[in-house]
């Protein structure tokens, strides 16, 4: 491999690069977790927590990856033969109806072509249908990772309210949460499922559930069998700014300062920024003649922006050349869409230099890879910046 110089751009949707201020803050000894200083971090980080849920409930954190945190929602509000309602909106919803499958959570998976969001009116009409109330939850992923494609969750609670359904709303903001607006409380989510290498801007290990009161009062009524993933036992200690089992101590450092971070730019200008690089990036797509994977302006994800390939396929073959040229990791087309799209992410610490170097590396690697498109991507995303700053 020859010699690298400049830092290598990482650009795939998560994990996301991690700050020089949360790197530092992890650089600390380990303590002792059942002492006094580590209760103060304990109950800085919780509290940090909700206002980035925007909750006033508990948060719940494990030293686990985002699946960790999906099999803790699962077994703390569902029982096998429970009916639910998911939308097949890509791959990470795919593995999530897996997971439930295992548990023995009958699903009603509404399909989809893996270019729209979850649609709030088939909610509504589902759930209307449903007199007996046999679906006990709606689990819908906010941001598809996959995708580029967000579902509307504020529309789809107004849709479960108006068909008047008890069903829990159980929302996986895995790749969503510090990037895209999610608002548990306002929203009435009543599960928010994510994790830390994302918007949070932490290396991978920590998995997360805001949880509502329906959702805590489901969890002491269900049956499943749970131990490590028993909400009960961890808001225990928490309460004291403890954990039942040994925490991730050094990435709750890290934890401390990101939310920090997100709360000294504020919560409003992180979303209005992220949604402004991803105009950006549209407009290159655009520029280049190329076709971005979202079908529905509503549901555009500001996280990350997956590239339909002109041919059909060749993604990775691209793929491996940017990352050979210009030292740049896009992301991989999943599954239904492996070799057909590459994925650009715009999470995180991204600002509009680093999303314009970025760009450059995709504009230069289509020439470099002899893909089909027009010149002029990043032109037309640096016009659309300047816009937005205008705005």
């Amino acid at each position: 491999m020859s010699q690298r110089t400049g830092r290598h751009f990482l650009q795939i949707p998560g994990p996301s690069p991690v700050p020089e201020r949360v790197l530092r803050a992890m650089d600390m000894p380990v303590i002792d977790h059942r002492g006094p200083e580590f209760a103060k971090l304990g109950k800085e980080v919780l509290e940090g927590c909700r206002a980035v849920f925007q909750t006033q409930g508990p948060v719940v954190i494990y030293p686990s990856s985002g699946t960790g945190a999906w099999e803790a929602t699962i077994v703390n509000t569902l029982n096998s033969g429970d009916k639910v309602l998911m939308f097949e909106t890509g791959h990470f919803a795919s593995l999530w109806r897996q997971m439930a499958a295992r548990w023995g959570i009958e699903t009603e998976f509404v399909a989809t072509d893996w270019r729209r969001g979850a649609d709030p009116s088939i909610v509504e009409a589902k759930l209307a249908e449903d007199r007996s109330h046999s679906i006990k939850a709606v689990m819908v992923v906010h941001n598809e990772t996959s995708t580029g494609v967000t579902s509307r969750i504020a529309e789809i609670r107004q849709a479960i309210d108006r068909a008047g359904h008890p069903a829990l709303l159980l929302v996986d903001s895995i790749s969503g949460l510090g990037s895209a607006d999610l608002r548990h409380d306002e929203w009435g989510v009543d599960v928010t499922v994510s994790c830390s290498q994302k918007g949070l801007m932490l290396p991978p290990g920590l998995g997360f559930t805001a949880i509502s009161a329906k959702a805590l009062a489901a969890s002491k009524a269900n049956s499943l069998p749970r131990s490590y993933w028993d909400w009960s036992e961890m808001l225990k200690p928490n309460s004291n700014g403890f954990f039942p089992y040994t925490p991730a101590t050094n990435l709750l450092y890290g934890l401390r300062e990101a939310v920090a971070m997100l709360l000294e730019e504020g919560l409003p200008e992180v979303f209005a920024r992220h949604q402004r690089l991803a105009a950006a990036t549209r407009a290159a797509v655009q520029g280049w003649g190329l076709e971005v994977l979202c079908e529905e302006p509503s549901e555009y994800s500001p996280v990350l922006t997956a590239v339909l390939m002109p041919d059909g396929k060749g993604a990775d073959a691209f793929r491996q050349v940017v990352l050979d040229n210009f030292d740049m990791s896009l992301g991989a087309g999943l599954s239904k869409l492996a070799d057909k799209v590459f994925r650009i992410g715009h999470l995180g610490e991204t600002n509009e230099l680093t999303l314009m170097g970025a760009l450059s590396g995709v504009e230069m690697g289509l020439g470099a890879a002899g893909v089909r498109h027009q010149r002029g991507g990043v032109l037309a995303a640096m016009s659309s910046l300047r816009s937005g700053r205008d705005d």
